[in-house]
């Protein structure tokens, strides 16, 4: 057992009488330091050793790893064990010391994930499940599973994202056409518990921590539309010029080069049409969408309900004020000025101080000949003042509306 910077890392259920190899059971006995969740220690307290000295993993993490520093000169050289759910390499602990100490030995002795021990109880293959963790993340995963029609997701919760809050956002979003099995305390032969049940009754159920759920979805609809319809949208006061209109659409997103960004920032956002778009189409994205009219914040909700479009960031008010205070969430390296308000150049000149190097900037100029001053001119004159490069335009006219340029600048 003597060894340098070492961690063994050993996966338990919910099971309050582990079974245990005779080899796990011959490292708990010598060892000295433990380390696990209030949960874990309920479990494996009876044997540790009597001198046994724990340690729980509770959030912040650094103040644990804090800890695990420290005992490093106190324990002779011994490993520190470490108790963890399921599958410690399976969005697991030993995933987070291999990240906050690369430089460790870890050997891990796994058990069986939650979600495979609820697929084992339903007896479904889970090969082809696609799994979430929510497990203190953000929803952006699961949300990119359901907009991809993923037919078997495989999540784990929190105590926030809970199973009933997983069946609330599906149903407000439409993505109705799944069964849910959540997995209570599996292991645990006193309290575990299988259910199966339709998101309108997980809506409003309450489930016991720790639990697990599989999504199916066999009857889902897998046609994916690639462009909506400008007349399925909720308009602004029914107008239908101030929507940017379908091809126009998929041109600039196209012009964004969205397959390969992170952080995609739609300033005047009114319908919300582009977000949306960018949403179905690129599901990986980060997007925060600006609009200075607060009548547009009820109409980009009711379209992104409308066709299914979770997990759009939306701030209402000014753009040059708000600018700052977004960039903390993330360095966009994809913008789109649908709207500027005769303040075109305050606006690029803004989103340069935060824009990734490689970042890139589009905006649809309108030809209009009732207009002496185009858009075109002042993004003309702003991209020489700020020394931008321009993209060749891409000119385009759709049936008797004015004709568009599709514009395009980088550092």
């Amino acid at each position: 057992m003597n060894c340098e910077l070492k961690f063994i890392v050993i996966g338990i259920t919910d099971n309050p009488k582990p079974f245990f190899t005779p080899e796990v059971l011959e490292i708990i006995k010598n060892g000295r330091v433990f380390s696990g969740g209030k949960r874990h220690h309920e479990i494996v307290a009876p044997l540790l050793p009597k001198d046994a000295h724990w340690i729980d993993i509770t959030v912040p993490l650094d103040k644990v790893f804090e800890e695990y520093n420290g005992q490093w000169s106190m324990v002779n050289g011994q490993c520190i064990i470490v108790f963890a759910s399921g599958d410690p390499l399976f969005f697991g602990f030993a995933n987070t010391i291999k990240r906050k100490m690369p430089e460790v030995e870890i050997v891990v002795y796994p058990t069986f994930n939650s979600l495979q021990m609820l697929a084992h109880k339903l007896v479904m293959p889970y090969h082809d499940m696609r799994i979430v963790s929510l497990t203190g993340r953000p929803w952006q995963e699961f949300d990119k599973a359901l907009i991809e029609r993923a037919e078997k997701i495989g999540v784990l919760t929190d105590k926030e994202h809970t199973p009933s809050a997983i069946a609330q956002r599906m149903m407000e979003y439409g993505y109705t056409n799944y069964i849910m099995y959540v997995g209570e305390h599996l292991g645990n032969p006193e309290l575990e518990k299988v259910t199966s049940l339709s998101l309108e009754e997980a809506s409003a159920k309450d489930f016991s921590m720790p639990n697990c759920v599989i999504l199916d979805g066999e009857t889902v609809e897998h046609t994916k539309t690639f462009g909506i319809s400008d007349s399925a949208f909720a308009l602004l006061d029914g107008r239908e010029k101030m929507i940017t209109k379908m091809p126009i659409r998929l041109l600039t997103l196209q012009a964004l080069e969205l397959p390969k960004r992170r952080v995609f920032w739609d300033i005047g956002f009114c319908t919300g049409s582009v977000s949306i778009e960018a949403r179905l189409q690129f599901p990986h994205l980060q997007i925060e969408a600006f609009e200075i009219r607060p009548e547009c914040e009820a109409i980009i909700k009711e379209n992104a309900h409308r066709f299914g479009a979770p997990d759009i960031n939306i701030h209402m008010g000014d753009f040059l004020a708000n600018c700052d205070s977004v960039a903390t969430n993330g360095t966009p390296d994809a913008v789109f000025i649908g709207g500027h308000g005769g303040r075109l150049k305050e606006i690029m000149e803004k989103v340069l101080t935060v824009l990734a190097p490689d970042g890139v900037i589009v905006f649809n100029s309108v030809t209009s000949p009732k207009v002496s001053t185009n858009s075109r001119q002042l993004w003309d004159e702003a991209c020489k003042e700020l020394d931008l490069r321009q993209e060749a335009p891409l000119r385009i006219q759709l049936n008797d509306f004015n004709p568009i340029e599709i514009l395009k600048c980088k550092r």
